[in-house]
This record gives C-alpha cells, sequence and structure tokens, in this order.
C-alpha cells in the first residue's frame, strides 16, 4: 500500500505539470520555478514535512522537495547564523543534489551528443 501512495501522489504532481504544459502557453523552465517555489512555500507554512511523512518519495523526488530542501537549509542557517544564511543556507543542503546534477550532465554530454530542435 505504501508504494501505491508514493506512485498516486508523485503521478499526481508530474500529471499536473504536464498539463500545465499542454494547456497554457507557460514555458517548460517556469512551470519547474513553479514547482520549486511550491516546494519552499510548503516548507516556509510548515505544511511539507506532514505531507512528506505520508507521501515520502512521491513528493521528496519531484522538484518540490528540491524547494523544500532549499526553504529547510535557509530557514535553519539563519536561525543559527542570522541574515548571511539566507542566502548560504539553502546552498549548503543541496550541495550534494547539485554537484551530483552536475557531475552526471558532464558525464551524459561526453557520451551523448547534442542535437537541436528543428
Amino acid at each position: 500500500m505504501y508504494y501505491l501512495w508514493v506512485f498516486l501522489i508523485g503521478g499526481l504532481i508530474c500529471a499536473f505539470g504536464e498539463l500545465l504544459i499542454i494547456k497554457t502557453n507557460i514555458t517548460s523552465a517556469r512551470i519547474l520555478v513553479t514547482f520549486v517555489l511550491i516546494g519552499v512555500a510548503l516548507e516556509a507554512f510548515g505544511i511539507f514535512d506532514p505531507i512528506s511523512n505520508f507521501a515520502r518519495a512521491g513528493i521528496n523526488v519531484p522538484i518540490i522537495g528540491f524547494g523544500a530542501s532549499l526553504a529547510k537549509g535557509a530557514i535553519g542557517a539563519v536561525k543559527s547564523r542570522g541574515l548571511i544564511g539566507a542566502f548560504t543556507g539553502g546552498l549548503e543542503a543541496t550541495a550534494g543534489g547539485i554537484a551530483a546534477a552536475v557531475l552526471f550532465a558532464f558525464i551524459f554530454g561526453l557520451i551523448f551528443k547534442a542535437k537541436t530542435k528543428k
């Protein structure tokens, strides 16, 4: 049953993104930023953790979880270091994921040849 809930919630998030792509003129990049901001807002209002306890990877794996991690890191750093933590805390909290994304993008850039859309 656990896997079913994870699949359903993650699928609903992805379906919402697809609906935005199909039904609106919003670009994929703006949808991505919107999802990150949704994660930030959920974390800022303290709603993300209860949802995450129920949905687990269904909400943590999509980009919404990245936004929540950014916000959680920034909030924690502000509490411990003051205003400078607002700028550094989010990056410190997500540095591992960002580094992995850059590394894998580099590796796949070496393996595959980029093609432009026609």
